[in-house]
C-alpha cells in the first residue's frame, strides 16, 4: 500500500505539541516545518500524477516542476502555497538561525500545507 504523505502532516502537528529528551523545542519545530512541505508537496505531486498525467521525473527538479504545473494550470494560490512552503523548510532545514518566529513560522506551515491538501481532494 503506497505511502498517504498526508501523515507526515500530522507527524508535523504532533511534533508542535512535543518536546523530548534529547532535543529542543526548537528542533521538533524545524522538523515540524521540514514535514508540513512534504506533506503538500508530496500529497500535490501525486494528486497532478494520479489525475492529470503528470509525470515526476522522482528527484529534486521535481520541486519545481509541480509548482510550474500548478502556475501553467491556473492554480497559482496552490504554486505560491508550496513555494512558501519549501522557502520555510529550506530555512529550517540549512539556516544556523531562523530570522522569523519559529513559533508562527510553524503554525503558518500547518495552515499551508493544511490548505494544500484540502484542495487537492
Amino acid at each position: 500500500m503506497p505511502f498517504d504523505w498526508k501523515e507526515y502532516l500530522e507527524l508535523a502537528r504532533s511534533l508542535q505539541n512535543h518536546q523530548g529528551d534529547g532535543y529542543s523545542q526548537e528542533a521538533a519545530f524545524r522538523s515540524a516545518v521540514s514535514r508540513a512541505y512534504y506533506s503538500a508537496f508530496c500529497h500535490a505531486r501525486n494528486f497532478i500524477r494520479d489525475h492529470e498525467g503528470f509525470i515526476p521525473y522522482n528527484n529534486a527538479t521535481d520541486h519545481s516542476r509541480v509548482r510550474i504545473y500548478f502556475q501553467q494550470h491556473r492554480q497559482i494560490d496552490i504554486a505560491k502555497k508550496l513555494e512558501k512552503l519549501r522557502q520555510w523548510r529550506n530555512a529550517c532545514d540549512y539556516n544556523d538561525t531562523i530570522s522569523d518566529d519559529l513559533t508562527q513560522l510553524l503554525i503558518d506551515a500547518l495552515e499551508k500545507a493544511q490548505a494544500v491538501i484540502d484542495r487537492l481532494k
